[in-house]
């Protein structure tokens, strides 16, 4: 459809580049969603939006995009490490910050068959797996994750001294309570779309702002 004159271009990549994908839902009334999935910025809206609408909370989610990558992990990796050199090359500015440089994996990657961990680490060959599922999620909970992961090379059980390294990262129990949450609502079939479900937590009442 074309653009009405005078109507402002849809953006179709974020300020860094980011490809932009508007998700139209009928399973959606109210509420409007802005997440990261799979290297793009996606912003869900009621199907019944108009074209006006579309234009305007689309601009308004990416601000908040925006917003939540610069505040994330207190300013760590603004942009979010979409690849798997990237992730290696985020992962060890945290080392570096949070652990004193001293977990050093020998590579970080994305995968998707993990189904009931966030990330787990090999301390023998000091890899480290994310899931995919993360990509949708804060900056801060994929950093959190990261450093778990990371501070096990150098702990490998969930013991004092283990926890004790991630007491310099300030969001820990912040993205515990938020990683539970979501699977609490995940073993219960919730979504962004589930019927009768509230503005998920990355979400906003169109109607209420």
């Amino acid at each position: 459809m074309a653009q009405r004159a005078g109507q402002p271009a849809l953006p179709s990549t974020t300020d860094d580049g980011v490809p932009v994908v508007v998700r139209r839902s009928a399973r959606r009334r109210r509420t409007v969603a802005a997440f990261w999935e799979d290297g793009n910025a996606v912003v869900a809206i009621p199907a019944h939006f108009t074209k006006a609408q579309e234009g305007e909370w689309v601009r308004r989610m990416l601000d908040k995009l925006k917003r939540q990558g610069e505040r994330g992990a207190h300013g760590a990796g603004r942009r979010r490490p979409a690849s798997d050199a990237a992730l290696a090359s985020h992962a060890a500015g945290l080392s570096s910050k949070y652990l004193g440089g001293r977990a050093k994996p020998t590579s970080v990657r994305w995968v998707n068959n993990q189904k009931s961990r966030w990330g787990s680490a090999t301390p023998a060959d000091g890899t480290i797996r994310l899931s995919d599922k993360l990509r949708a999620m804060p900056q801060w909970v994929i950093d959190y994750v990261l450093l778990h992961e990371l501070a096990h090379l150098l702990v490998a059980g969930h013991n004092a001294a283990f926890w004790r390294l991630l007491e310099a990262y300030p969001e820990t129990q912040r993205a515990k309570a938020f990683l539970e949450g979501v699977s609490f609502a995940t073993s219960r079939g919730l979504g962004p779309d589930a019927e009768g479900a509230d503005a998920p937590a990355e979400g906003w009442d169109a109607d209420a702002v």
